[in-house]
């Protein structure tokens, strides 16, 4: 991104961050996501990284976001409070763990803790009686609420042993009980809770006790900021001392020697582990087990140094929608699709989202150039759930419905179905139509991609994943596996051969897109005449004409073909996945001048090796026999071509003897 690009986008990041943390942390009323912030504030902090001018002080990324309502009494803490900085790989994990052996200078091991998604509140004992609760507001001054701490039942009013202790730990909200509370406000015609993070900060944050003591909310501390007693040596004794005073404490916990023990440990708690638990956790904290390597550590001006929360995979994210296409299903109905810049989102990369009809773009005003937020929940295909008008940029494109698609055949006619919001191709036939385009583009003369074969290609059409040829390079294996009869090594197979397709010869890519006309012979022309895509898409009909092997008819197919809006569109988006490799005429060889026709079945080359060969040396590989042919190259079962050329007394010879000629 072009540096004063990236300052106007930063720009517009923090007044969008102010303005969502001022909602989430201090109104507990968000208007967007904890996935959705986390996404902005991570593209935020991208940019800062790229371009360190633009971490002013008062950045969202440097600081502790919230602030005390005027309604209840403020305190200050007497002991500065922190947040975590975020992870969200295992590449992000072995940095961290390379910075902590950096400036500690030792070997860390880890204490792995749930990270619960609630309301941090620090607890202040005098001689072991609770003296006071406060929220972390900014870091430095909390709220106080006491009165709604004392409500909950697993926070004691006294300690095992009368000392003064600081202690910090989280208030949550049981999902059962977040659940019966939506149901209840729903009922009363109240406005529902967001999550059960808002709910249970809704529930402390009020003037009034008995809201409080309705609600079904739990606590776990989990650490020691101060105490009047000898500190705790490691992290696990600091939990095991927090019990011992009779203070609530996650069971739920793991002592690991190794990065692959806080994988496994992440890993299981993002499955089905979640399951077991009736709280809301969105990742787990890794904290170097050593209090003397923490305090060797340190902190950074808002989180320590050593601890990391290692997230779950967002199932809502932003991206940049970069255009807008048209998939057709069976029935010939039509379906736009955006194109995204890649995320990761719910564990895999997408970059596309169904969006449904004309309607849904109507109504939620997306544009191309937009920046939006993407869901995938359950779902095969993600969809775009908003747009952040406030990050849109100047010259944002809005998308109408065409009145033609290539995708339709014939004259590509477009039709709205009277009385419902769906579009469908006027003709009949389309789907099978473009069925037959991908399985040629997919074919052995084409891209030759292993494992896509006509069933393949339809099962991937009819599920909606496949419809126009980017599309193929933009499959997840989550998205195979959904499909019936595709298990694991059949769904990474076909990936495989996808991946290898991506590197394709300029010719064979010709011959794929389907251009009329435009054969192996005819785009081995093409290829080694223009060398490059662009340069091709911009010759004219008159100059394509004029090419040798070319002529009028063809060169006026082509020409027409690269002036469609939509294929060029197409080529845009494909030439995203490939790497087009160029294609050289050969010098002169052995069959330099000769016209050569391949008939039947040859007994170690298969029809498009045999042409290929032809034309590396100098040959010309022609589809029928004719008194220009020099000659035919026969197999078993040879057909009407081997008769035309008995008839015509043209030359033919086996695969052996062409060999020969080749000098192989």
């Amino acid at each position: 991104m072009a540096p004063q690009k990236a300052r106007m986008r930063s720009e517009k990041l923090h007044e969008l961050l102010s303005r969502y943390a001022h909602k989430y942390y201090t109104l507990d009323a968000p208007e967007v996501s904890d996935d959705a912030y986390d996404a902005l504030y991570r593209e935020l902090r991208e940019l800062e990284k790229h371009y360190p001018e633009l971490a002013h002080a008062d950045s969202v990324t440097g600081r502790i976001i919230g602030e005390a309502l005027p309604s209840l009494q403020k305190v200050r803490h007497i002991v500065p409070q922190w947040s975590f900085n975020d992870a969200f790989s295992e590449e992000e994990i072995r940095a961290f763990d390379e910075r902590v052996r950096k400036i500690s200078d030792g070997v860390p091991v880890y204490d792995l803790e749930l990270k619960i998604d609630g309301l941090k509140i620090v607890l202040t004992y005098e001689k072991g009686l609770l003296a006071r609760a406060a929220t972390r507001g900014d870091g430095v001054i909390g709220e106080d609420v006491t009165h709604n701490i004392r409500t909950i039942r697993e926070i004691p009013e006294k300690l095992a042993r009368p000392i003064d202790l600081i202690v910090e730990g989280e208030i949550y909200l049981t999902r059962s009980g977040f659940a019966k509370l939506n149901v209840q406000q729903e009922n009363r015609g109240e406005p529902l809770f967001a999550n059960p993070r808002n709910a249970a900060a809704g529930s402390i944050r009020q003037l009034d006790p008995s809201i409080a003591a309705t609600r079904p909310l739990g606590a776990f501390m989990y650490d020691v900021a101060q105490t009047t007693e000898t500190f705790p040596l490691t992290q696990s004794e600091e939990l095991e001392y927090l019990a011992a005073l009779g203070l609530p404490v996650n069971p739920e916990r793991h002592h690991a020697d190794s990065l692959e023990e806080v994988f496994a440990y992440w890993q299981k708690w993002n499955g089905s582990a979640r399951e077991r638990v009736d709280y809301q956790i969105d990742g787990i904290v890794m904290k170097v087990e050593s209090r003397a390597m923490q305090e060797a550590l340190g902190y950074t001006g808002k989180a320590p140094r050593f601890a990391l929360a290692y997230k779950f995979p967002p199932e809502q994210v932003e991206t940049i929608l970069e255009d807008i296409s048209l998939q057709v299903g069976r029935t010939g109905k039509l379906t736009p699709v955006a194109h995204l810049r890649p995320v990761a989102v719910a564990g895999s990369v997408v970059s596309r989202a169904t969006l449904h009809n004309e309607d849904f773009i109507v109504t939620k005003d997306i544009r191309i150039g937009d920046t939006v937020i993407l869901q995938k929940a359950g779902d095969v295909i993600p969809e775009i759930v908003s747009v952040i008008k406030a990050l849109r940029p100047e010259g944002a494109k809005e998308w109408k419905f065409p009145t033609h698609s290539p995708l339709c055949g014939g004259d590509g006619a477009i039709e709205r179905v009277k009385g419902e919001a769906a579009h469908r191709c006027a003709v009949a036939g389309s789907f099978e139509q473009q069925a037959r385009k991908l399985i040629h583009f997919a074919g052995k003369s084409a891209l030759d991609i292993d494992g896509m074969g006509r069933e393949t290609v339809r099962a991937l059409m009819e599920s909606g994943l496949v419809s126009d040829f980017d599309d193929v390079f933009e499959l997840t294996k989550d998205e195979l596996l959904q499909l019936e009869g595709f298990e694991e090594l059949k769904a990474q197979n076909l990936l495989d051969g996808i991946s290898a397709s991506r590197e394709v010869s300029f010719d064979r890519l010709l011959v794929g897109l389907g251009i009329p006309h435009v054969g192996d012979e005819t785009a081995f022309l093409l290829a080694t005449h223009f060398g490059t895509l662009k340069r091709l898409a911009e010759a004219t009909e008159s100059e394509l004409s004029n090419i040798e092997g070319i002529g009028p008819i063809i060169g006026r197919a082509v020409a027409q073909w690269f002036q469609d809006k939509d294929n060029l569109a197409l080529l845009a988006r494909l030439e995203k996945h490939l790497k087009i490799k160029k294609v050289i005429a050969p010098p002169k060889g052995p069959l330099t001048g000769q016209t050569v026709v391949i008939t039947g079945t040859l007994p170690t080359l298969s029809r498009e090796e045999a042409e290929a060969r032809v034309r590396k040396a100098g040959g010309k590989a022609a589809v029928s026999v004719s008194s220009k042919t020099s000659f035919v190259v026969a197999g078993e079962n040879p057909g009407s071509k081997f008769d035309k050329a008995k008839q015509l007394d043209v030359s033919i010879i086996s695969e052996s003897e062409f060999l020969k000629k080749l000098g192989t």
